[in-house]
């Protein structure tokens, strides 16, 4: 079992001494009792949070944010589950690796594999795993590449990549602007990214993608995405999206017919991400995975566990019930 290894604690001192590279107080106080981390994988290193006690629950964070989106149900969850939460490659206070040919450094696989070897140096050869938006993409290619790890997934308002490219439509094309803008090649998205401010960049994605306004972002978490969204986290998560829509494509259509088989619980927003697609939604991913849980769409926009938590925690802890 391959794994990586812990290369640094961050504590209250640093929260103090380098609020820039670490965050404050302030966040760590929503992540009571959690170790602060960094993990040196294979091929990142790995920033995170983990903290509880029972069975393992990964939980994977989307774009423009990081892991304090899990910042309302992580603290709740830990109360029965050993719950992990990373910053994906490229995104947060995680490491930013060179791109690579046909940018697989970001390919899910690749994400994929620095969270096996998370789990792994925490000591979990299985895990129940939860991952929204870009994470669940990492998610979907980890049930992929490595089901023998994976107990049962949680996969939140993302449809399968395969799909995705193959089913664009003028409304999708408009509503996920992003897609193409973010993966033209560098470094014009990068700049044109930088010539606004964080938080207007920010806070106008969001308003566009949440279904009730910017009501579900809380100051503190506001300003951790901020300080987060720099130069560095611009870069990285324009590399994810060229990686999406190249080599990620084309792995995606190599293992077209490979199916999720482990049970898999679909949770999505009634006016998130995929709202013009919502009707179909689950009859989408039956091609795609053969042991579906179905729920209804939550009411609610794209950024699920933030909009609506105490739905997602009550989805959660039945769906990973350890019997």
């Amino acid at each position: 079992m391959k794994k990586g290894y812990i290369i640094r604690d961050i504590t209250s001192d640093d929260y103090y001494a380098d609020p820039t590279n670490c965050g404050t107080s302030a966040i760590a106080s929503l992540f009571p009792g959690f170790k602060h981390q960094d993990i040196r994988t294979s091929g990142a290193v790995i920033r995170l949070r983990h903290g509880g006690s029972g069975p393992p629950l990964l939980l994977l964070h989307g774009n423009p944010e990081n892991h304090v989106s899990w910042h309302k149900v992580a603290r709740r969850l830990s109360e029965n589950y050993h719950v992990v939460i990373p910053d994906l490659r490229g995104y947060g206070d995680s490491s930013l690796p060179e791109p690579g040919d046909n940018h697989i450094n970001y390919s899910f696989r690749e994400m994929a594999l620095d969270m096996i070897e998370v789990m792994a140096t925490l000591g979990y050869e299985e895990f129940y795993v939860a991952g929204h938006d870009r994470g669940g993409r990492t998610v979907h290619r980890m049930c992929i590449d490595h089901p023998e790890r994976i107990l049962k997934v949680c996969l939140m308002d993302v449809l399968p990549n395969h799909f995705v490219w193959n089913n664009t439509s003028k409304d999708w094309v408009i509503r996920t602007w992003h897609w193409g803008f973010m993966a033209q090649p560098a470094p014009l998205p990068e700049r044109m990214i930088s010539a606004v401010s964080a938080e207007f960049f920010l806070t106008s994605r969001m308003v566009i993608r949440g279904g009730t306004g910017l009501g579900f972002l809380t100051e503190d978490a506001l300003n951790e995405y901020i300080r987060c969204y720099t130069l560095k986290t611009i870069t990285g998560s324009c590399n994810d999206y060229r990686a999406t829509a190249t080599c990620d494509l084309e792995m995606d259509t190599a293992d077209k017919d490979k199916k999720v088989t482990q049970p898999l619980l679909l949770v999505w927003g009634a006016r998130g991400q995929s709202e013009e697609r919502s009707e179909a939604f689950v009859n989408v991913w039956r091609d795609y995975a053969d042991n579906i849980v179905e729920t209804d769409p939550l009411q609610c926009g794209h950024y699920i566990q933030e909009e609506v938590p105490d739905q997602i925690y009550d989805h959660f802890t039945k769906f990973f019930r350890v019997d």
